[in-house]
């Protein structure tokens, strides 16, 4: 059984118009996440799903095979849960079953193979249904994170048992990342989100975590490559 990696790329970005392809150090963002996954030995075929042409046309030419996402499932408002179900039923009916799917987002173009490897690895050695990617947060509900209360007074959003004077006293705390994400194509077909059933992590460091949704985080990608290359 065969391990496919699927990006889920549509063209209607708000954030940052075009930033599926657009050009980052000199090649389409999307590129990335596409080489990452041809580079990976655990990855058989590498497939994007897209309702753009220009997409479609930059992923096929980096080595993809293009699936036609329908309108329906590009919407801002459409879970992509639903196109992740719409991937796998394409796939399965063009290819045959596969064992793993392997979701690498065209807004995570510094994940290494390693990341993406190790996600795998940690869910054929395991017990739980998905594999996720996290990093260290920045901030922390147990510290200097508050909600607004309806009388515009403030707390924390988890209160912690006794007070906490150092932030590193605090339970450790992640952010999900876009980097990868591993499940079996059974789980998603059959269930609703992420967290319906047992849910794994590997931890990548922040420099490898960058999510690009505007053009702040574009510009921070372009950095830190920028730095890599030199």
């Amino acid at each position: 059984m065969k391990n496919f990696a699927f990006i889920f790329a549509r063209g209607g970005s708000k954030g940052l118009p075009g930033k599926n392809i657009k050009p980052l150090a000199g090649k389409p963002l999307i590129q990335y996440s596409i080489e990452t996954a041809k580079e990976c030995s655990s990855i058989d075929e590498v497939f994007v799903s897209t309702d753009d042409k220009a997409i479609a046309d930059a992923a096929r030419q980096a080595g993809a095979i293009i699936i036609d996402r329908p309108a329906e499932l590009a919407s801002d408002t459409s879970p992509e849960w639903l196109s992740w179900r719409h991937g796998i039923e394409w796939v399965e009916s063009h290819y045959g079953k596969f064992k793993n799917f392997v979701s690498l987002p065209a807004t995570s173009p510094l994940r290494s193979v390693a990341d993406v490897e190790a996600a795998i690895t940690k869910l054929k050695d395991g017990a739980a249904d998905i594999c996720i990617s996290v990093t260290p947060a920045s901030r922390s509900p147990y510290f200097n994170m508050v909600k607004v209360l309806d009388n515009e007074t403030c707390e924390l959003v988890i209160k912690p048992e006794g007070a906490l004077t150092r932030r590193q006293d605090a339970p450790d705390i992640f952010d999900i990342t876009t980097v990868v994400y591993v499940a079996t194509p059974t789980f998603i077909q059959n269930n609703d989100n992420l967290f319906s059933g047992i849910v794994t992590s590997i931890i990548v460091p922040k420099e490898r975590a960058v999510d690009i949704d505007d053009i702040y985080d574009f510009k921070m990608a372009e950095a830190i490559l920028s730095g890599i290359n030199k």
